[in-house]
C-alpha cells in the first residue's frame, strides 16, 4: 500500500509537463476555428476583433510552450516522447495557426474578392510558412534526440519567435487601424521570409535561456525591466519593436560576423 501511495503522486507530476504541452496545441486549435469565424461574420466589420483574439491565443499558447519546459527540468521529467509532443503541438500552434490567421486576415483585408491566382499566390506563401515551421520543428527534434546538451543558440529563427511576428503585427494593426493599408500585400510576403528564416543555418539567441541568465547577468535584467515597461506603456507598438528587433538580430549578426570575420582573415 505504501508504494502504491509513493507511486501515484510521481506519476502525477510527471504527468504535469504533457498536460501543459496538450493546453498549447488547444490554444492553437482554438486559434485555428476562432480565425475560421471572420468567414461568418464578414458582412458585420468586426473581423479584425476576431483575427486579434486568434493572435492572444497564440500568444497564450507561447506561455505554456515555456512552462511545460520549465517544468519537464524542475521534475526531471524530460522523455523522448514529451520532445516529440512539443513538436507536434508546436506544428499546430506555432506552424499551421500563423499561417491560416495569415491567409484568412489577407482574404479579409481584399475585402473578399481575391481572384483565384492571387488566392494561389497569397496560399503559396503561408504554405512556405507552414513548411518552415515544419522542417524546423523536425530538425530541433533531431538535435534535442541526438545532443547530450542543448546549445545557447538556435539554428535558424525559432517556430515560436515566427509565430510572434506575425502575431504582433495583427495586434499591432488592431490598436493602429492606419497600419492595415498595404497589410494585405505585406503579411503574406512576411510570412513566407519568416518562414525561409526559420530552414536557414542563421544563429539565433536561445530566449528562455537568456531569461533565465538574468540573475546572474545585471545587464540583461535591466534591458529585461526596460522590455516590460515598455510593453506596459506602449503595449501592440513596444512588441512590434521588441520582436521584430528580434527576427532581425539573426541575420544582423550574421552578416556583422561574416564581414568582420573575413576582415580578420586578410
Amino acid at each position: 500500500m505504501k508504494k502504491k501511495i509513493d507511486f501515484v503522486p510521481n506519476r502525477f507530476l510527471r504527468s504535469v509537463p504533457n498536460a501543459l504541452t496538450l493546453c498549447n496545441s488547444l490554444c492553437g486549435f482554438v486559434a485555428i476555428l476562432y480565425t475560421l469565424r471572420a468567414y461568418e461574420i464578414q458582412m458585420t466589420g468586426q473581423t479584425m476583433n476576431v483575427f486579434y483574439v486568434s493572435s492572444i491565443m497564440i500568444f497564450s499558447a507561447m506561455i505554456f510552450d515555456a512552462m511545460d519546459g520549465f517544468a519537464a527540468r524542475l521534475l526531471n521529467a524530460a522523455s523522448v516522447h514529451g520532445i516529440q509532443m512539443d513538436s507536434l503541438s508546436d506544428m499546430v500552434t506555432f506552424g499551421v495557426a500563423p499561417s491560416v490567421l495569415v491567409a484568412v486576415m489577407t482574404h479579409s483585408l481584399r475585402q473578399w474578392s481575391l481572384d483565384g491566382w492571387q488566392l494561389i499566390g497569397v496560399y503559396a506563401l503561408c504554405g512556405i510558412y507552414l513548411g518552415g515551421a515544419a522542417l524546423r520543428l523536425a530538425t530541433y527534434n533531431v538535435h534535442a534526440m541526438l545532443e547530450k546538451k542543448s546549445s545557447a543558440t538556435f539554428s535558424g529563427l525559432p517556430s515560436p519567435g515566427a509565430a510572434a511576428a506575425i502575431c504582433v503585427v495583427v495586434l499591432f494593426s488592431y490598436q493602429e487601424q492606419y497600419a492595415i493599408k498595404n497589410l494585405a500585400i505585406i503579411l503574406p510576403i512576411y510570412a513566407a521570409v519568416l518562414g525561409l528564416l526559420m530552414v536557414s543555418k542563421i544563429p539565433y539567441i536561445h530566449a528562455a535561456k537568456w531569461l533565465l541568465s538574468m540573475r546572474r547577468n545585471y545587464w540583461r535584467l535591466a534591458a529585461f525591466i526596460i522590455c516590460l515597461g515598455s510593453v506596459l506603456c506602449f503595449k501592440a507598438t513596444a512588441l512590434v519593436i521588441i520582436v521584430t528587433g528580434y527576427v532581425l538580430s539573426g541575420p544582423v549578426m550574421w552578416l556583422y560576423n561574416k564581414i568582420f570575420n573575413q576582415e580578420k582573415a586578410v
